[in-house]
């Protein structure tokens, strides 16, 4: 049984389903989408191997017909050579206004894919299908669509909404542990952000969803999802409140660029490790008490996750030079960083003016703790 989180944004609006079996009922989904009967996908070599067949299928049994394009996996996939690719293979492939686009893979696939719907023909359609936990709960919801530059990520985009989102929870079952985990480093993002109650529950429920129990997981994906979309539609291009989903992303991009955008630190990791640092900030700015960030890091620690610098493998640049990685994030204004801080658990709230000393000492004494 699937469950609908609604994205309220007038004639832009659209239904993100979450349930088992998503991807075997793709047709009845997509078809009533569509001016004419077929669809092309974009995915990803990884992807392909578990979950084109199936949805290939899915739609070949609802009259759709389907080409693809597999792309190779990963980070670096989110790049202007990809982008021309996607492109012209769209071209190549006559895909018209009216037609629909499909982006069935995780974040790197869907703010790809969404990017070159976002430019095909000054816009087609397109829909997510993710199939990784921090597809489902955060990068295939609120229209962020993009590719990385070498100056920083996701530098290059545009909104553009999708036109249904499928969040298959069967899919989860075919990822690493890694990988889930990394994507739980987004959920993880959602209770402390804005639902104190939600970060409990992940206290006594996560190990469980990690461990497989379905309906864990399907309740984390639709609270996670939820979240995203009341944020969205008060704020769809990140003028105000959407910067709260931010948080923990600061730093976490500076430390994506620092690490080659490189399976050495997957997104969702980051941000886990990014949170905790936002965390460990905003209690030396006396924002909230100290007892926050430890918990926060007995929950990353209990659940396995990367938590801390000491947990990235590799050199990383001294404070200065993560500091300046920091500068390039497109959340400055004005030449002054915004960080994303919290005055507790469930609280985060929009800091315009952070003393640059106190995270470069923040920074510092983190990068000693490496040893």
């Amino acid at each position: 049984m699937s469950e609908t989180v609604h994205v309220p944004l007038g004639d832009r609006a659209y239904d993100v389903r979450i349930g088992p079996g998503l991807i075997a009922r793709a047709g009845e989904e997509i078809a009533p989408l569509l001016a004419r009967p077929r669809v092309a996908i974009l995915t990803d070599e990884t992807v392909a191997a578990q979950h084109l067949g199936p949805l290939e299928a899915a739609l070949s049994v609802a009259g759709i017909a389907t080409s693809a394009l597999t792309l190779p996996p990963g980070e670096a996939t989110k790049s202007w050579a990809m982008l021309e690719r996607s492109v012209e293979w769209l071209l190549a492939e006559k895909i018209e206004r009216r037609d629909v686009v499909v982006a069935l893979g995780g974040g790197v696939i869907g703010d790809l894919a969404g990017f070159a719907a976002a430019v095909l023909r000054r816009g087609v359609r397109f829909v997510q299908i993710p199939t990784s936990l921090l597809a489902q709960v955060d990068s295939s919801v609120g229209g962020k669509t993009g590719i990385n530059s070498p100056a920083g990520k996701n530098l290059v985009g545009a909104f553009h909404q999708p036109a249904r989102v499928l969040a298959d929870i069967d899919a989860l079952a075919t990822l690493t542990s890694r990988d889930f985990l990394a994507g739980y480093g987004e959920v993880v993002k959602y209770g402390l952000l804005g639902d104190a109650v939600f970060f409990e529950w992940l206290e006594a429920h996560g190990a469980a969803a990690v461990a497989g129990d379905g309906a864990a997981r399907a309740h984390l994906v639709r609270r996670s999802v939820e979240m995203k979309a009341e944020i969205v539609a008060r704020d769809e291009t990140e003028t105000g409140d959407r910067a709260l989903l931010n948080l923990g992303h600061t730093f976490c991009h500076a430390l994506e660029a620092a690490t080659g955008y490189s399976d050495r630190l997957l997104h969702g990791e980051g941000v886990a490790i990014g949170c905790a640092l936002a965390f460990d900030l905003s209690a030396r700015l006396g924002l909230c008490p100290q007892e926050d960030p430890s918990r926060l890091s007995a929950h990353l620690a209990a659940m396995g996750m990367k938590a801390g610098l000491a947990d990235i493998p590799g050199p990383l640049p001294d404070a200065d030079g993560l500091l300046a990685l920091m500068a390039q994030d497109k959340k400055v204004i004005d030449g002054r960083l915004r960080f994303i801080l919290a005055r507790g658990i469930g609280a985060a709230f929009v800091a315009e003016e952070v003393d640059p000393a106190a995270v470069r000492d923040l920074l510092g004494e983190a990068l000693r703790g490496r040893g």
